[in-house]
């Protein structure tokens, strides 16, 4: 028993248009210009976030340069794509980011000592600042910053996968 004809493929109820067309391709994410921009503008926010927890308790918690590492890596990738660079420049950025809100943290606690404002001391006196950041680091000022990069790092990587 043969058919002359061969049987039709797919369900013959179904009528007309057998199959659903296949989704669109996700869009690829290789704008590395758009990355750094995320990055930097991530880092800034980052800093300043840390800055004004660190001011307002008087204190570094390393949690913080955890989270500043993390945001500013996550957000470069997810902007910027499965460029390599963008991994090396979060790291560096968020190195950047924890030095400037230890900088903000000391800036806020030297107004609220002294009376001026926090721009006036952040803008007006940031080389007494920065005198100041050099004989307070101590070892765990240097590990934050470090684990700041490392998190960094790896959110790069792992917003990329």
């Amino acid at each position: 028993m043969s058919q002359p004809v061969p049987p039709p493929s797919g369900n013959p109820f179904a009528g007309g248009d057998q199959f659903a067309p296949a989704p669109p391709p996700a869009p690829v994410r290789n704008n590395v210009g758009l990355g750094l921009l995320v990055a930097f503008v991530a880092a800034l926010v980052a800093a300043g976030a840390y800055g004004a927890i660190g001011g307002a308790i008087e204190k570094e918690i390393g949690y913080a340069a955890v989270g500043v590492g993390f945001l500013i890596g996550f957000a470069a990738a997810k902007a910027g794509g499965r460029n390599p660079v963008l991994p090396v420049v979060s790291a560096v950025l968020a190195i950047g980011a924890v030095y400037l809100g230890q900088l903000v943290a000391i800036a806020m606690i030297f107004a609220d000592g002294t009376g001026a404002s926090f721009t006036e001391v952040f803008f007006d006196e940031f080389s007494l600042l920065t005198e100041v950041w050099k004989k307070a680091a101590d070892g765990m000022t240097y590990v934050f910053l470090g684990i700041a990069a490392i998190t960094a790092f790896a959110g790069a990587k792992k917003a990329d996968a």
